[in-house]
Protein backbone atom coordinates (compact mmCIF):
# COMPACT_ATOMS: atom_id res chain seq x y z
CA UNK A 1 0.00 0.00 0.00
CA UNK A 2 2.62 2.82 0.81
CA UNK A 3 4.47 1.76 -2.40
CA UNK A 4 1.21 2.21 -4.31
CA UNK A 5 1.19 5.71 -2.66
CA UNK A 6 4.76 6.78 -3.62
CA UNK A 7 3.87 5.87 -7.22
CA UNK A 8 0.42 7.57 -7.36
CA UNK A 9 1.95 10.37 -5.69
CA UNK A 10 4.76 10.73 -8.07
CA UNK A 11 2.56 9.95 -10.98
CA UNK A 12 0.30 13.31 -10.25
CA UNK A 13 4.14 14.75 -9.98
CA UNK A 14 4.52 14.61 -13.10
CA UNK A 15 1.41 15.10 -14.38
CA UNK A 16 1.10 18.64 -12.81
CA UNK A 17 4.74 19.10 -14.12
CA UNK A 18 3.91 18.38 -17.47
CA UNK A 19 1.02 20.93 -17.40
CA UNK A 20 2.79 23.76 -16.50
CA UNK A 21 0.81 24.63 -13.79
CA UNK A 22 3.22 25.11 -10.98
CA UNK A 23 3.68 28.76 -9.19
CA UNK A 24 6.27 30.26 -11.35
CA UNK A 25 7.76 33.61 -8.64
CA UNK A 26 9.67 35.76 -11.03
CA UNK A 27 12.22 38.55 -9.58
CA UNK A 28 11.76 41.82 -11.33
CA UNK A 29 13.53 44.93 -12.01
CA UNK A 30 11.68 47.77 -12.97
CA UNK A 31 13.44 50.71 -14.46
CA UNK A 32 13.70 53.92 -12.18
CA UNK A 33 10.47 54.01 -9.50
CA UNK A 34 10.02 58.03 -9.68
CA UNK A 35 9.06 58.04 -13.23
CA UNK A 36 5.51 57.42 -14.76
CA UNK A 37 7.12 54.41 -17.09
CA UNK A 38 7.38 52.20 -14.23
CA UNK A 39 4.67 53.76 -12.31
CA UNK A 40 2.09 53.66 -14.56
CA UNK A 41 3.38 50.39 -16.81
CA UNK A 42 5.73 48.46 -15.22
CA UNK A 43 4.47 47.69 -11.66
CA UNK A 44 1.02 47.56 -12.59
CA UNK A 45 1.69 44.90 -15.41
CA UNK A 46 3.96 42.39 -13.29
CA UNK A 47 1.46 43.10 -10.14
CA UNK A 48 -1.79 43.41 -11.19
CA UNK A 49 -2.51 42.59 -14.98
CA UNK A 50 0.22 39.59 -15.44
CA UNK A 51 -2.01 37.23 -12.47
CA UNK A 52 -5.03 37.92 -14.50
CA UNK A 53 -4.13 36.23 -16.80
CA UNK A 54 -1.44 33.76 -15.56
CA UNK A 55 -2.94 33.09 -11.91
CA UNK A 56 0.23 30.99 -11.05
CA UNK A 57 2.80 33.55 -12.19
CA UNK A 58 3.76 35.83 -8.99
CA UNK A 59 6.23 38.45 -9.52
CA UNK A 60 8.52 40.14 -6.93
CA UNK A 61 8.78 43.80 -8.14
CA UNK A 62 12.05 46.34 -7.51
CA UNK A 63 13.49 49.21 -9.53
CA UNK A 64 17.10 50.14 -10.81
CA UNK A 65 17.27 52.71 -8.15
CA UNK A 66 16.92 49.84 -5.42
CA UNK A 67 18.92 47.47 -6.59
CA UNK A 68 22.09 49.86 -7.50
CA UNK A 69 23.22 48.75 -10.39
CA UNK A 70 24.98 50.34 -13.20
CA UNK A 71 25.47 50.32 -16.92
CA UNK A 72 25.20 46.34 -17.47
CA UNK A 73 25.59 44.80 -14.58
CA UNK A 74 21.81 44.45 -14.17
CA UNK A 75 21.68 42.44 -17.20
CA UNK A 76 24.63 40.69 -16.27
CA UNK A 77 23.11 40.11 -13.34
CA UNK A 78 20.31 38.46 -14.56
CA UNK A 79 22.22 36.26 -17.08
CA UNK A 80 23.26 34.80 -13.84
CA UNK A 81 19.80 34.10 -12.26
CA UNK A 82 19.90 36.74 -10.19
CA UNK A 83 16.82 38.11 -11.59
CA UNK A 84 14.40 36.81 -14.12
CA UNK A 85 13.07 40.18 -15.84
CA UNK A 86 14.99 43.17 -16.21
CA UNK A 87 13.70 46.73 -17.65
CA UNK A 88 16.06 48.69 -18.81
CA UNK A 89 17.68 51.98 -20.72
CA UNK A 90 19.26 50.25 -23.80
CA UNK A 91 21.86 53.26 -23.70
CA UNK A 92 23.18 52.05 -19.97
CA UNK A 93 24.08 48.60 -21.36
CA UNK A 94 25.64 49.57 -24.96
CA UNK A 95 29.03 48.92 -23.37
CA UNK A 96 28.93 45.17 -23.15
CA UNK A 97 26.58 45.52 -26.79
CA UNK A 98 27.20 48.09 -28.77
CA UNK A 99 24.39 47.05 -31.11
CA UNK A 100 22.02 48.64 -28.97
CA UNK A 101 23.19 51.33 -29.61
CA UNK A 102 22.29 51.48 -33.12
CA UNK A 103 18.14 51.50 -31.60
CA UNK A 104 18.43 54.98 -30.48
CA UNK A 105 20.59 57.45 -32.54
CA UNK A 106 20.49 61.16 -31.54
CA UNK A 107 18.36 63.01 -33.64
CA UNK A 108 17.41 59.72 -35.51
CA UNK A 109 13.65 59.80 -35.76
CA UNK A 110 12.21 63.29 -33.54
CA UNK A 111 8.98 62.78 -34.44
CA UNK A 112 7.05 59.75 -32.37
CA UNK A 113 5.71 57.98 -35.46
CA UNK A 114 8.65 57.15 -36.80
CA UNK A 115 10.60 56.20 -33.98
CA UNK A 116 8.46 53.75 -33.95
CA UNK A 117 8.88 52.38 -37.51
CA UNK A 118 12.85 52.91 -37.03
CA UNK A 119 12.29 50.35 -33.68
CA UNK A 120 9.89 47.93 -35.20
CA UNK A 121 12.59 47.62 -38.04
CA UNK A 122 15.84 47.16 -35.80
CA UNK A 123 14.06 44.99 -33.29
CA UNK A 124 14.98 41.72 -34.80
CA UNK A 125 18.52 43.07 -34.49
CA UNK A 126 18.19 44.17 -30.47
CA UNK A 127 16.56 40.80 -29.96
CA UNK A 128 19.66 38.53 -31.29
CA UNK A 129 22.22 40.95 -29.55
CA UNK A 130 20.44 40.52 -26.20
CA UNK A 131 19.89 36.33 -26.53
CA UNK A 132 23.63 36.61 -28.08
CA UNK A 133 25.38 38.94 -25.19
CA UNK A 134 23.15 38.17 -22.41
CA UNK A 135 21.78 34.73 -23.11
CA UNK A 136 18.39 36.80 -22.18
CA UNK A 137 14.71 37.23 -24.69
CA UNK A 138 13.24 40.27 -26.00
CA UNK A 139 9.99 41.14 -24.51
CA UNK A 140 9.46 44.81 -24.99
CA UNK A 141 10.66 48.23 -26.41
CA UNK A 142 9.26 51.70 -24.91
CA UNK A 143 10.45 54.67 -24.75
CA UNK A 144 10.58 57.61 -22.45
CA UNK A 145 9.81 60.93 -23.50
CA UNK A 146 11.69 63.06 -26.04
CA UNK A 147 15.43 63.61 -24.52
CA UNK A 148 15.64 67.23 -24.21
CA UNK A 149 18.79 69.30 -23.14
CA UNK A 150 18.44 70.91 -19.75
CA UNK A 151 20.73 73.60 -18.85
CA UNK A 152 21.35 75.90 -15.53
CA UNK A 153 22.59 78.82 -17.68
CA UNK A 154 21.40 80.45 -20.75
CA UNK A 155 21.67 79.26 -24.08
CA UNK A 156 19.55 79.90 -27.53
CA UNK A 157 20.54 76.61 -29.68
CA UNK A 158 23.25 74.32 -30.14
CA UNK A 159 26.26 76.93 -30.76
CA UNK A 160 26.03 78.14 -27.39
CA UNK A 161 26.83 74.43 -26.27
CA UNK A 162 30.26 74.66 -26.95
CA UNK A 163 32.49 74.34 -24.30
CA UNK A 164 29.62 73.18 -21.71
CA UNK A 165 30.34 69.92 -19.88
CA UNK A 166 26.67 68.11 -20.42
CA UNK A 167 25.30 65.01 -18.72
CA UNK A 168 24.73 62.73 -22.16
CA UNK A 169 21.83 60.10 -21.81
CA UNK A 170 24.05 57.24 -23.41
CA UNK A 171 27.09 56.82 -25.79
CA UNK A 172 25.55 57.87 -28.97
CA UNK A 173 24.88 61.30 -26.83
CA UNK A 174 27.68 61.88 -26.04
CA UNK A 175 29.72 61.53 -28.76
CA UNK A 176 26.90 63.99 -30.54
CA UNK A 177 27.80 66.61 -28.18
CA UNK A 178 31.21 65.96 -28.37
CA UNK A 179 31.09 66.93 -31.78
CA UNK A 180 29.58 69.89 -30.97
CA UNK A 181 32.73 71.39 -28.96
CA UNK A 182 31.13 70.68 -25.48
CA UNK A 183 32.24 67.95 -23.30
CA UNK A 184 29.72 64.52 -22.15
CA UNK A 185 29.33 63.17 -18.84
CA UNK A 186 28.95 59.60 -17.37
CA UNK A 187 26.69 60.48 -14.67
CA UNK A 188 24.03 58.87 -12.94
CA UNK A 189 20.15 59.89 -13.78
CA UNK A 190 19.71 59.93 -10.02
CA UNK A 191 22.55 62.70 -9.65
CA UNK A 192 21.87 64.99 -12.21
CA UNK A 193 19.75 67.72 -9.94
CA UNK A 194 22.88 67.59 -7.37
CA UNK A 195 25.88 68.14 -9.95
CA UNK A 196 23.73 71.01 -11.85
CA UNK A 197 23.34 72.72 -8.92
CA UNK A 198 26.82 72.26 -8.12
CA UNK A 199 28.13 72.79 -11.15
CA UNK A 200 29.87 69.73 -11.97
CA UNK A 201 27.88 69.96 -15.23
CA UNK A 202 26.71 72.50 -17.00
CA UNK A 203 23.53 71.23 -18.82
CA UNK A 204 21.80 67.31 -18.96
CA UNK A 205 19.94 65.56 -20.99
CA UNK A 206 17.02 63.34 -20.25
CA UNK A 207 12.89 63.22 -21.07
CA UNK A 208 10.46 66.27 -20.54
CA UNK A 209 8.40 64.48 -18.08
CA UNK A 210 11.15 62.17 -16.53
CA UNK A 211 13.65 65.61 -15.88
CA UNK A 212 10.59 67.78 -14.29
CA UNK A 213 8.95 63.89 -11.97
CA UNK A 214 13.09 63.78 -10.56
CA UNK A 215 13.44 67.45 -9.86
CA UNK A 216 15.58 69.14 -12.79
CA UNK A 217 13.57 71.70 -13.08
CA UNK A 218 13.73 72.98 -9.55
CA UNK A 219 17.60 73.42 -10.19
CA UNK A 220 18.00 74.36 -14.61
CA UNK A 221 16.79 77.55 -15.86
CA UNK A 222 16.64 76.74 -19.47
CA UNK A 223 14.82 73.73 -21.68
CA UNK A 224 15.84 72.97 -25.47
CA UNK A 225 13.55 70.64 -26.55
CA UNK A 226 15.48 69.21 -29.52
CA UNK A 227 15.42 65.94 -29.16
CA UNK A 228 19.21 65.35 -29.46
CA UNK A 229 19.02 62.05 -26.64
CA UNK A 230 16.73 60.32 -29.26
CA UNK A 231 13.98 58.70 -27.11
CA UNK A 232 16.00 56.54 -24.51
CA UNK A 233 13.79 53.45 -25.05
CA UNK A 234 13.53 50.59 -22.35
CA UNK A 235 14.03 47.36 -23.26
CA UNK A 236 11.94 44.62 -21.22
CA UNK A 237 13.56 40.75 -20.98
CA UNK A 238 13.58 37.86 -19.60
CA UNK A 239 16.29 35.04 -18.66
CA UNK A 240 16.11 32.66 -21.22
CA UNK A 241 16.50 30.04 -19.13
CA UNK A 242 13.29 31.15 -17.19
CA UNK A 243 11.52 31.93 -20.61
CA UNK A 244 12.32 28.41 -21.75
CA UNK A 245 10.74 27.29 -18.32
CA UNK A 246 6.88 28.39 -19.71
CA UNK A 247 5.26 25.95 -21.92
CA UNK A 248 4.96 27.55 -25.63
CA UNK A 249 1.42 28.72 -24.59
CA UNK A 250 2.45 30.31 -21.49
CA UNK A 251 4.98 32.43 -23.83
CA UNK A 252 2.70 33.39 -26.72
CA UNK A 253 0.30 34.46 -23.01
CA UNK A 254 2.88 36.60 -21.30
CA UNK A 255 4.40 37.61 -25.10
CA UNK A 256 0.92 38.89 -25.90
CA UNK A 257 0.15 40.70 -23.04
CA UNK A 258 3.14 42.38 -22.36
CA UNK A 259 2.81 43.66 -25.93
CA UNK A 260 -0.50 44.60 -25.74
CA UNK A 261 -1.00 45.84 -21.74
CA UNK A 262 2.70 47.58 -21.60
CA UNK A 263 4.58 48.20 -24.71
CA UNK A 264 1.21 49.09 -26.80
CA UNK A 265 -0.11 51.72 -24.14
CA UNK A 266 3.54 53.09 -22.95
CA UNK A 267 4.16 54.18 -26.88
CA UNK A 268 0.79 55.67 -27.25
CA UNK A 269 1.17 57.93 -24.51
CA UNK A 270 4.92 59.10 -25.29
CA UNK A 271 4.11 61.95 -27.24
CA UNK A 272 1.73 63.22 -24.85
CA UNK A 273 4.09 63.05 -22.10
CA UNK A 274 6.58 64.79 -23.90
CA UNK A 275 4.43 67.84 -24.11
CA UNK A 276 3.20 67.30 -20.37
CA UNK A 277 6.72 67.34 -19.93
CA UNK A 278 7.46 70.74 -21.34
CA UNK A 279 3.97 72.11 -19.78
CA UNK A 280 4.99 71.48 -16.25
CA UNK A 281 8.91 72.39 -16.78
CA UNK A 282 7.78 76.14 -18.45
CA UNK A 283 4.33 76.59 -16.57
CA UNK A 284 3.05 77.88 -20.09
CA UNK A 285 0.43 75.22 -20.01
CA UNK A 286 -1.66 73.18 -17.55
CA UNK A 287 0.41 70.90 -15.59
CA UNK A 288 -1.62 67.99 -14.43
CA UNK A 289 1.51 65.85 -12.60
CA UNK A 290 2.47 68.82 -10.15
CA UNK A 291 3.23 72.04 -9.40
CA UNK A 292 5.12 74.00 -12.68
CA UNK A 293 8.30 75.05 -13.26
CA UNK A 294 9.38 78.19 -14.53
CA UNK A 295 12.17 77.21 -16.99
CA UNK A 296 12.38 78.96 -20.15
CA UNK A 297 11.84 77.52 -23.39
CA UNK A 298 14.26 78.04 -25.92
CA UNK A 299 12.70 77.77 -29.50
CA UNK A 300 14.37 75.42 -31.99
CA UNK A 301 15.80 76.75 -35.28
CA UNK A 302 15.61 75.25 -38.79
CA UNK A 303 19.38 75.23 -38.54
CA UNK A 304 19.85 73.88 -35.27
CA UNK A 305 17.72 70.69 -36.86
CA UNK A 306 20.04 70.62 -40.16
CA UNK A 307 23.25 70.84 -38.06
CA UNK A 308 21.88 68.01 -35.93
CA UNK A 309 21.55 66.04 -38.78
CA UNK A 310 24.49 66.48 -40.09
CA UNK A 311 26.61 65.89 -36.50
CA UNK A 312 24.70 62.43 -36.42
CA UNK A 313 25.93 61.40 -40.21
CA UNK A 314 28.90 62.83 -40.53
CA UNK A 315 30.20 61.79 -36.28
CA UNK A 316 28.11 59.96 -34.74
CA UNK A 317 27.74 57.15 -36.95
CA UNK A 318 30.59 56.55 -37.87
CA UNK A 319 32.13 56.07 -34.07
CA UNK A 320 29.45 53.69 -34.12
CA UNK A 321 30.41 51.92 -37.07
CA UNK A 322 33.93 51.36 -35.82
CA UNK A 323 32.27 49.68 -32.62
CA UNK A 324 30.12 47.28 -34.30
CA UNK A 325 32.15 46.26 -37.70
CA UNK A 326 30.73 46.37 -41.57
CA UNK A 327 28.14 43.25 -41.12
CA UNK A 328 25.87 45.44 -38.30
CA UNK A 329 26.29 48.33 -40.41
CA UNK A 330 24.51 46.81 -43.13
CA UNK A 331 21.93 45.42 -41.00
CA UNK A 332 21.32 48.85 -39.37
CA UNK A 333 21.21 50.69 -43.11
CA UNK A 334 18.40 47.61 -44.44
CA UNK A 335 16.46 48.00 -41.20
CA UNK A 336 16.85 51.58 -38.64
CA UNK A 337 18.59 53.86 -41.47
CA UNK A 338 16.18 52.53 -44.08
CA UNK A 339 12.93 54.07 -42.68
CA UNK A 340 14.63 57.18 -40.93
CA UNK A 341 16.42 57.69 -44.92
CA UNK A 342 19.60 57.97 -42.82
CA UNK A 343 22.99 55.52 -44.30
CA UNK A 344 25.60 54.84 -41.81
CA UNK A 345 29.02 54.61 -43.64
Amino acid sequence: MKKLSVIVILSIFVLVAASGVFAKDLRVVGSWSSLTMFKNFEKPFWTEKLPSVMPDVKAEVTSLGQVKLKGPAVLRQMNMGVFDVVHTVADYVVADSPILAGLDMPALAPQIDQARKVVDAYRPVVAKALADDFNAKLLAIAPYPAQVIFCRDEISGLDDLKGKKIRASGWTTSEFVTALGATGVTMSFSEVPQSLQRGVVDCAITGSLSGYSAGWGEVANYVYPLPVGGWDYVITSMNMKTWDSFSPADQNTLQQAITNDLEAPAWNVTAKETQDGIACLTGNAACDHGKPNSLTLVPISENDLSRARKVLVENVLPAWAEKVGPDVVKEWNDTAGREANVKAQ
